[in-house]
């Protein structure tokens, strides 16, 4: 009787061991269980401007919801600023949040991703030094030549001589008057006669200056 209720116990303890090793699966890890709370992007001292993804995961077995908070660094007084609302859906590998970078000064930046679970435990993952850069550099702008004004120089006018084309009239000699002895005078005196050599020989007179003024302007001019 004995070794009937052993074997029957025997028999039990089989059965039940193909009962248990039929119905059982190797349970997968589930993807909450797998992944860990990152930020992904941005990453430490990476510089950001504009609107910003917050790119990452906020799982956890228990998990109940996550929050984003920035600060400026340093931030000795731990003051945090939540970036957007509480998100109670979890996130694996995606967009946590976007961040508007246009609204605080450009300086270093940390953030801080807060994920809860339903016992009211958190994990907290930190990125610091985020430089955030809205304000273009301004260009220096590069100084033009300026054309030197070109100076116009005028030659001065030619002096312009009109040479005489024909050769110029020696002077004649002028007529010694013999004085009239009074046999050979006349008894009348002509008058026209002598009005014709005073003529003639104030034009001769007249004739020898021009050409004395010239010869003496060709001679300082050359």
């Amino acid at each position: 009787m004995r070794k009937a209720g052993m074997k029957r116990a025997l028999v039990r303890v089989l059965i039940l061991g193909l009962v248990l090793s039929s119905t059982w699966v190797p349970l997968a890890a589930s993807p909450a269980s797998q992944a860990m709370p990152r930020i992904a992007s941005p990453g430490e001292n990476s510089i950001v401007r504009g609107i910003v993804p917050i790119v990452g995961s906020a799982v956890d077995a228990q998990f109940w919801k996550y929050e984003i908070h920035y600060a400026p660094q340093p931030n000795p007084t731990q003051q945090w600023t939540a970036i957007g609302s509480v998100h109670e859906t979890a996130v694996t590998d995606g967009l946590l949040e976007t961040w508007d970078t246009t609204i605080i000064p450009d300086g270093s930046y940390a953030l801080r991703l807060r994920v809860v679970d339903k016992t009211g435990n958190y994990r907290e993952i930190f990125v610091s030094g985020i430089l955030v850069a809205n304000a273009s550099p301004t260009d220096t702008p590069v100084p033009t030549r300026t054309a030197l004004p070109t100076a116009t120089i005028t030659p001065a006018a030619t002096p312009t001589f009109i040479l005489p084309t024909a050769p110029l009239a020696q002077p004649s000699p002028t007529p010694t008057l013999a004085r009239p002895t009074r046999s050979t005078l006349p008894d009348v005196l002509d008058v026209n006669a002598w009005r014709q050599a005073l003529c003639l020989g104030a034009e001769l007179m007249a004739a020898f200056l021009v050409v004395l003024a010239l010869v003496l302007l060709l001679r300082r001019l050359f």
